[in-house]
């Protein structure tokens, strides 16, 4: 296994954490890419779902630079993770430079910045498809076996976490959901930039903070990201909260 039993029990138990009733999914899927990172001997993470078109959307990522790098498949249409999402099966690469012929925008930006090796895992359930969680290696291998069982047991457990919304809201279908979650992560994106360029941020580190007030003020992501941009609390509360950094 990648980690003891005892690592992977507990990181259950802070994903189930998520699934409280009034859930957000946008954490529940960063949790679950931060989580995979610190399992699995992968070195960047990131989640892709769909929406009612079937178009994918970036929900969750380590990172910015990996978050620009997923954009980058999504938008030239062809990737390992998008095809991993469109068949419903696993793409495992090794080595990315081997597929540059398939995929050339996607696996020259992604040796451009370091990563080597990609396995691309489907969110599924049965026959329903809706989206792909990608774990990222800087060296030119695939993750073992064992793994890969990790992996791909933790994106059926997002996938039944976000197809959990079926009974939180009964008026709600499930793409209406999805398309929430997906319109909160647009929301949590401008929040970032608007800390960013704020206190001349880098990116990752406006997340951070913009996450960790949420933590430790009981809020959900989402909903402080929404009072970010619509200033229902200033930049200044977050910016110098003590704890911003822990």
């Amino acid at each position: 296994m990648a980690q003891n039993d005892g690592a992977l029990t507990t990181a259950l138990m802070r994903l189930v954490d998520t699934l409280v009733v009034d859930y957000d999914p946008v954490e529940l899927t960063q949790e679950l890419v931060d989580t995979c990172v610190d399992l699995l001997p992968a070195d960047a993470a990131g989640l892709l779902l769909a929406d009612t078109h079937g178009t994918l959307q970036v929900l969750a990522s380590t990172s910015e630079q990996l978050r620009l790098l997923e954009l980058l498949q999504i938008q030239s249409e062809a990737g390992p993770c998008l095809q991993a999402y469109r068949t419903g099966e696993q793409v495992l690469i090794g080595d990315l430079a081997t597929v540059a012929a398939d995929w050339p925008l996607f696996s020259e930006s992604a040796v451009a910045n370091g990563f080597h090796g990609v396995c691309a895992l489907p969110l599924r359930l049965r026959e329903e498809r809706i989206g792909a969680l990608n774990l990222f290696t800087r060296t030119a291998d695939v993750l073992r076996a064992e793994d890969l069982r990790v992996g791909q047991a933790l994106a059926d457990f997002a996938t039944v976490g976000i197809l959990h919304a079926r009974i939180l809201a009964d008026t709600l279908t499930v793409n209406e959901q999805l398309n929430t979650a997906l319109n909160s992560r647009v929301i949590i994106e401008q929040a970032k930039g608007m800390l960013a360029e704020r206190a001349d941020l880098d990116m990752d580190t406006a997340f951070q903070i913009l996450r960790r007030h949420a933590r430790n003020h009981n809020r959900h992501l989402s909903d402080l990201a929404r009072a970010v941009v619509d200033r229902t609390i200033a930049l200044d509360t977050l910016l110098t909260d003590p704890k911003r950094y822990r």
